[in-house]
């Protein structure tokens, strides 16, 4: 979408199904993005930031939040680019999911890292914030897209995607090459793992999860 590039396109859609806002401040025309994390994952701002440097005047700066938490947070200018987006995935004010969201591989890896989460050998992608029709629609985006099955999981009184053990694994075979440093406690398996079987995987050309047979390696 417009002169975005696709790096650039990945952190905003994939902080739109995380933690990131865009909001037209002080009734301007065009709106902004804001990235907004805690100062533990000063790095991960900091990467946004240096990737999306064209559209930032402000370094990001440390701010402190409630009780103990600090933030480390910036915002970009107010572009007609980002108004794009923010019609896009905005209506009467309130985030929502389009209907022709398209997932890729680095977009899935930043919403990981922005609100995703791990519990023995499941994923989690905590989706509280939208509606269960919205969620309904990500589970369908995340297998037609991604070839990644999902449920609805009940966290207390809300709701939140799993992904369970066996689209995790594969899940992490796609985005592994994109998780940051800081990032990487959250991946629950190895970029080459194994089946239940015991099958060696890889990652074929199609992107699906390939066994690695005696006669399809290299022997050296």
């Amino acid at each position: 979408m417009g002169s975005l590039s696709s790096t650039q396109h990945a952190i905003l859609v994939g902080s739109m199904l995380g933690d990131g806002t865009l909001r037209r401040q002080d009734n301007r025309l065009n709106a902004l993005f804001e990235v907004n994390h805690s100062y533990a994952f000063k790095d991960y701002v900091d990467w946004k930031c240096e990737q999306m440097k064209e559209y930032v005047i402000t370094s990001p700066k440390s701010r402190k939040g409630k009780g103990m938490r600090v933030a480390y947070r910036f915002t970009t200018r107010s572009l007609p680019i980002f108004t794009d987006y923010y019609k896009w995935f905005y209506k009467n004010g309130r985030k929502q999911i389009p209907l022709n969201l398209e997932l890729d591989p680095q977009i899935l890896a930043v919403w990981f890292m922005d609100d995703g989460s791990k519990s023995r050998s499941a994923y989690y992608l905590n989706t509280q914030q939208f509606s269960l029709c919205e969620q309904k629609i990500l589970q369908m985006k995340l297998e037609k897209d991604m070839g990644i099955k999902s449920t609805l999981n009940r966290d207390k009184k809300y709701l939140r995607l799993r992904i369970s053990t066996e689209s995790a694994k594969y899940m992490t075979l796609i985005v592994e090459k994109y998780i940051l440093p800081c990032f990487r406690y959250k991946l629950t398996y190895d970029p080459v793992t194994t089946d239940p079987k015991g099958k060696i995987l890889t990652l074929g050309q199609d992107n699906t999860p390939t066994p690695i047979t005696k006669n399809s390696m290299i022997w050296f």
